[in-house]
Protein backbone atom coordinates (compact mmCIF):
# COMPACT_ATOMS: atom_id res chain seq x y z
CA UNK A 1 0.00 0.00 0.00
CA UNK A 2 2.51 2.15 0.58
CA UNK A 3 4.74 0.91 -2.25
CA UNK A 4 2.31 1.73 -4.45
CA UNK A 5 2.46 5.41 -3.82
CA UNK A 6 6.10 5.36 -4.08
CA UNK A 7 5.56 4.10 -7.59
CA UNK A 8 5.32 7.01 -10.37
CA UNK A 9 8.22 8.62 -7.99
CA UNK A 10 10.60 5.73 -8.38
CA UNK A 11 9.35 4.96 -11.65
CA UNK A 12 10.62 8.86 -12.65
CA UNK A 13 13.70 8.84 -10.96
CA UNK A 14 14.44 5.23 -12.96
CA UNK A 15 13.61 6.75 -16.11
CA UNK A 16 15.46 9.96 -15.92
CA UNK A 17 17.76 10.03 -12.62
CA UNK A 18 19.89 13.10 -13.26
CA UNK A 19 16.92 15.46 -14.41
CA UNK A 20 14.95 13.78 -11.05
CA UNK A 21 17.83 14.42 -8.58
CA UNK A 22 18.15 18.19 -10.42
CA UNK A 23 14.89 19.21 -9.98
CA UNK A 24 14.75 17.92 -6.11
CA UNK A 25 18.20 19.68 -5.25
CA UNK A 26 16.32 22.51 -7.27
CA UNK A 27 13.66 22.27 -4.94
CA UNK A 28 15.38 21.81 -1.78
CA UNK A 29 17.61 24.89 -2.19
CA UNK A 30 15.02 27.25 -3.57
CA UNK A 31 16.67 27.95 -6.87
CA UNK A 32 14.30 30.06 -9.41
CA UNK A 33 14.39 29.24 -12.87
CA UNK A 34 13.75 32.86 -13.90
CA UNK A 35 17.31 33.75 -11.74
CA UNK A 36 20.71 32.83 -12.71
CA UNK A 37 22.43 30.48 -12.49
CA UNK A 38 19.59 28.39 -12.87
CA UNK A 39 18.36 30.35 -15.91
CA UNK A 40 21.91 30.65 -17.64
CA UNK A 41 22.05 27.01 -17.54
CA UNK A 42 19.44 26.62 -19.16
CA UNK A 43 19.60 28.81 -21.69
CA UNK A 44 23.14 27.00 -22.70
CA UNK A 45 21.15 23.67 -22.72
CA UNK A 46 19.15 25.40 -25.14
CA UNK A 47 15.84 25.27 -23.10
CA UNK A 48 14.65 29.41 -23.48
CA UNK A 49 11.12 28.18 -23.69
CA UNK A 50 9.87 26.96 -20.39
CA UNK A 51 7.08 28.37 -18.35
CA UNK A 52 7.72 29.35 -14.43
CA UNK A 53 5.25 30.77 -12.55
CA UNK A 54 6.67 32.21 -9.48
CA UNK A 55 4.47 31.56 -6.66
CA UNK A 56 6.60 32.98 -3.98
CA UNK A 57 5.80 36.33 -4.35
CA UNK A 58 4.00 38.92 -2.24
CA UNK A 59 1.11 40.08 -3.71
CA UNK A 60 -0.22 42.31 -0.69
CA UNK A 61 -2.75 39.18 0.31
CA UNK A 62 -1.12 38.24 3.96
CA UNK A 63 -3.21 38.17 7.11
CA UNK A 64 -6.23 40.15 6.85
CA UNK A 65 -8.51 41.57 10.13
CA UNK A 66 -12.02 40.10 10.55
CA UNK A 67 -14.74 41.58 12.66
CA UNK A 68 -17.26 38.79 13.84
CA UNK A 69 -20.38 40.07 15.00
Amino acid sequence: MFLDELQPIVKEFVQQPLAFTGGIVSGALKLKLSEDPLKGWLQKQGLTNFAYTDNTKDNGSGPQTISIE
